[in-house]
């Protein structure tokens, strides 16, 4: 079936682009498959992307699935199978909307449930011939298109739109400045957010006064190795304190590490492990045949866990256990290495076994905790048993405002009684798999790190 032209006109500059059959190939083709040809009127007809079409860099082209309905109300959805709210968009118009064009090249749909929109992905759409963008809309799309057609499913990010067509522009513009030429200087968009793994240092204008505020004086001083070395800092830190989870994945030299080091100790920074407390009991704890017990200590988890609470700035580590003879070892060990000839030897565990904080139970953690933080703090348990609900990020949109206590069980882990006290159990650490059973030290240290995703 041939498609019924759009009633909508398109500018003049478009007359040449608008059908799929190009007479002249641009650098990058975008097909928009959109149920609101309308929408993009005036996005794509401005600014640099009017340009780029003019000058044979970009071009664009509209299918309009209702263009393919063969009933007199041009129907495009219908109700879901299995019920619920709203409609779905129909195959009937869909195939044959997106058979209609030859040269597909890759077919993106925009959906909330996408892979996320990002610079190293607006970089591969930039670098091919064809694009094709289907813009959802309703509650979606028929499942069934994806067997049918390889699609690749982009989301512009963790919210809901009417549909798809806000998120195309998205992804057309984030694709095409990224084009030879595009931006008319080459090294704007390489100097831009994300182009090295960082957020953009901030930018400034005439006047060099404005209302009693001034201009950096690097930035007016012609020093250009000063300048650049500026820029770079103020990228590093702005992606520190906005999007701390960029910097792992970013080209960090050893300076900017050390950099990034110094400036946070000298800004004190705030760190969210501050709120975090760990409690490893001893007791009441569960033996292999599911009973209550009490159970020894062991060196390594001692020092491992104090290790890991040094290294993430948390508030606190205690250790229950209502033996005295346990309690003594206790003291011995970190009176030695904290104390006495220990410390010489090796500062840094004595440092990181300063941390230890020796409790009988858990009703005195809890009451330690609460006056170290001045309130009573939130109670979660851990399990290797696949019967947590609570994840890492819940724990840690807590930590911006209230002190946490993570229960940490050794033996074959924490009783009933404890697990009752707590609000909510962390998901295992590897609970997809089948072997979930890891050290408590090793446990804990993945936690803590997911927790806190701190990248200092």
């Amino acid at each position: 079936m041939r498609a019924r032209r759009s009633s909508l006109r398109p500018p003049a500059f478009w007359t040449s682009t608008w059908v799929n059959d190009l007479t002249a190939r641009p650098i990058v083709h975008f097909t928009i498959v959109t149920l609101f040809p309308e929408f993009f009127t005036g996005p794509l007809g401005c600014g640099l992307l009017a340009r780029a079409q003019e000058r044979g860099l970009v071009s664009f082209s509209l299918v309009n699935p209702r263009d393919f309905a063969l009933d007199k109300h041009r129907t495009v959805d219908d109700r879901p199978y299995g019920g619920g709210p709203g409609m779905v968009m129909g195959l009937d118009t869909l195939v044959p909307a997106l058979e209609s064009i030859k040269d597909r090249g890759e077919t993106v749909l925009l959906a909330p449930s996408g892979q996320p929109l990002s610079h190293g992905l607006a970089q591969e759409l930039a670098r091919m011939d064809r694009v094709t963008l289907i813009c959802g809309r309703y509650e979606g799309l028929d499942a069934r298109l994806g067997e049918i057609f390889p699609l690749r499913s982009v989301s512009v990010g963790d919210f809901v739109l009417n549909g798809g067509e806000a998120a195309a522009m998205c992804v057309i513009e984030a694709a095409s400045r990224l084009i030879p030429g595009f931006m008319g200087h080459e090294e704007s968009a390489g100097e831009e957010s994300f182009s090295t793994g960082l957020l953009e240092y901030p930018h400034y204008t005439r006047p060099e006064k404005f209302q009693g505020r001034g201009v950096p004086d690097v930035l007016t001083s012609g020093d250009h190795a000063k300048i650049a070395d500026w820029r770079r800092k103020q990228a590093l830190w702005a992606t520190l304190q906005r999007r701390p989870e960029l910097l792992a994945s970013a080209r960090l030299t050893t300076q900017d590490m050390a950099w990034l080091t110094k400036e946070s100790e000298r800004q004190g920074r705030t760190r969210l492990g501050r709120n975090l407390y760990l409690a490893l009991l001893h007791h009441p704890v569960l033996n292999k045949q599911g009973q209550v017990t009490t159970v020894s200590l062991t060196n390594l988890d001692l020092h491992d866990i104090a290790r890991c609470s040094l290294a993430y700035d948390l508030g606190g580590f205690f250790v229950a256990t209502p033996l005295q003879d346990q309690q003594r070892l206790i003291s011995t060990l970190c009176g030695h290495w904290v104390e006495g000839r220990g410390r010489q030897a090796n500062p840094d565990r004595a440092n990181a076994l300063s941390m230890i904080r020796l409790a009988k139970d858990l009703e005195e953690i809890l009451a330690q905790v609460e006056e170290l933080a001045g309130k009573a703090p939130r109670i979660f348990a851990t399990s290797a048993r696949n019967v947590g609900e609570t994840g890492t990020g819940d724990i840690r949109a807590l930590l911006e405002t209230e002190p946490v206590l993570l229960l940490l069980g050794t033996a074959s882990g924490l009783a009933p009684e404890v697990m009752d006290r707590a609000e909510g159990c962390l998901r295992p650490v590897r609970f997809l798999d089948k072997d979930n059973h890891l050290s408590v030290r090793t446990a804990t240290a993945v936690m803590v790190d997911r927790i806190v995703s701190d990248t200092l």
